[in-house]
């Protein structure tokens, strides 16, 4: 979320706050205005130690460059005034009007006007066949809209913040968990980041020329052998697991299994809204679609993960407005005692999860001011570049430190060999 930044002089902060429950972080540990921006980056490299590191990202991480909910409702509003019938624009206008124009709530009482008109066996038919023709337009407006061609600058500056976002966060020790990442949004760009940067990922597909959804993939791992002559491997630094836990716009169904258990197959080319793309569309009822397949198997892999022993969540561009991701956040907090949530994120202080005085919840927003123009510190391009620490950095530091320990050992060596020469005389 934000514009890219490119920093040419060090960042003016205005505001910032970090919380931890309820309470101020600074003010409980007494730390100084100007050592704030130094504290909180080091509680967040302190985090990326723990075994387990996961992120769940929102749709604010792709709002730079995808139109949020208000201004989808504005395009989706323009293109139903220049393309449908009277009726149908009426109708519209009148549910729009008494919901504030709030897409969610828009297609919740459209899907719920289709089955109730549906229950009189045709004698609503035409209300029926209005609520069929505008969930269809928003729909498609909707895929349009997500499933973009990365033609525009924004789409390519917001590609290269993804980019710096896998770069920083795809090479970690090999003795720790392969990072998570979990997504409710539909777009490409965590797969198109991470081809560009030849990353191995796990998205839960399994196939040759034709990729079909198989769950048991998130229990494998890319290794390689480590002696040409022995049977040893050792797990490949450069890998990520990709949860879509509200679809994708390339996944379509294909209604037969074909001998497989399920029927979703990934596709590789430019998807249209007629391929019956499996997706969760912006509504109230999404909380029962979720139930059932694939997405069943990938909350089971969400909740999973963050019931595991030393694990940590990075939230980002989320706003916790899906109770069915929430649920499974709240649920973990409540059984895992070594689970942490760290929100990059301002949400509403009315949210449940801003009211539980917690110190395993962490929550970070503020303004800063970068060449002389403010910027937020929890859009996903600052916290790329600002808060989220180079793990190859600590790879390289390590190096040093062992190039520093043989170097002292051999320098050992050399002054024992000294001294048994010295008493051999």
């Amino acid at each position: 979320m934000g514009n890219n930044i490119q920093k040419t002089e060090p960042d003016v902060i205005l505001d910032i706050n970090f919380k931890q429950g309820l309470s101020d972080f600074f003010e409980e540990n007494n730390i100084k205005t100007d050592d704030r921006k130094k504290c909180v980056k080091a509680k967040i490299a302190e985090f990326f130690n723990m075994k387990n590191v996961c992120f769940l990202f929102g749709a604010g991480t792709s709002a730079s460059a995808i139109p949020p909910m208000k201004k989808l409702c504005e395009i989706i509003s323009d293109k139903i005034e220049k393309t449908a019938s009277q009726p149908v624009k009426d109708k519209f206008k009148s549910i729009a009007e008494s919901n504030n124009h709030n897409l969610e709530q828009i297609l919740g009482v459209l899907y719920s006007g289709r089955s109730y008109y549906s229950g009189f066996k045709g004698k609503n038919q035409k209300e029926e066949l209005c609520c069929k023709k505008l969930i269809e337009l928003i729909e498609q407006e909707i895929f349009k809209n997500i499933n973009i061609k990365f033609a525009t600058d924004e789409q390519f500056e917001l590609l290269e913040i993804y980019k710096q976002f896998y770069q920083k966060i795809a090479f970690r020790n090999k003795d720790l968990s392969r990072v998570s990442v979990f997504t409710t949004n539909n777009d490409l760009y965590n797969e198109r980041a991470l081809d560009d940067l030849n990353i191995h990922y796990i998205n839960g597909f399994s196939g040759g020329i034709r990729k079909f959804f198989n769950p048991s993939m998130f229990n494998y791992t890319y290794s390689k052998r480590m002696d040409v002559g022995i049977d040893k491997y050792e797990p490949v630094e450069n890998m990520v697991y990709l949860y879509k836990i509200h679809g994708s716009v390339n996944w379509i169904d294909k209604g037969e299994t074909e001998g497989r258990f399920f029927s979703i197959e990934e596709s590789f080319e430019h998807c249209t809204s007629e391929d019956n793309n499996i997706l969760i569309y912006p509504t109230p009822t999404k909380q029962n679609k979720s139930l059932g397949a694939p997405y069943v198997d990938l909350f089971r892999e969400f909740q999973h993960r963050l019931l595991e022993a030393n694990t940590v969540l990075f939230v980002m561009g989320y706003g916790f407005n899906d109770e069915h991701v929430n649920d499974i956040i709240y649920r973990a907090l409540a059984t895992n005692t070594t689970f942490n949530v760290v929100i990059i994120n301002q949400i509403d202080e009315n949210k449940p999860i801003c009211k539980v005085d917690d110190k395993r919840v962490f929550r970070l927003w503020g303004t800063a001011e970068i060449n002389g123009k403010k910027t937020q510190m929890h859009y996903f391009d600052y916290a790329v570049k600002e808060w989220l620490p180079d793990i190859n950095a600590f790879s390289h530091n390590d190096d040093i430190l062992n190039a520093f320990m043989k170097e002292m050992k051999e320098i050992k060596e050399a002054v024992s060999k000294d001294d048994e020469g010295q008493r051999d005389k």
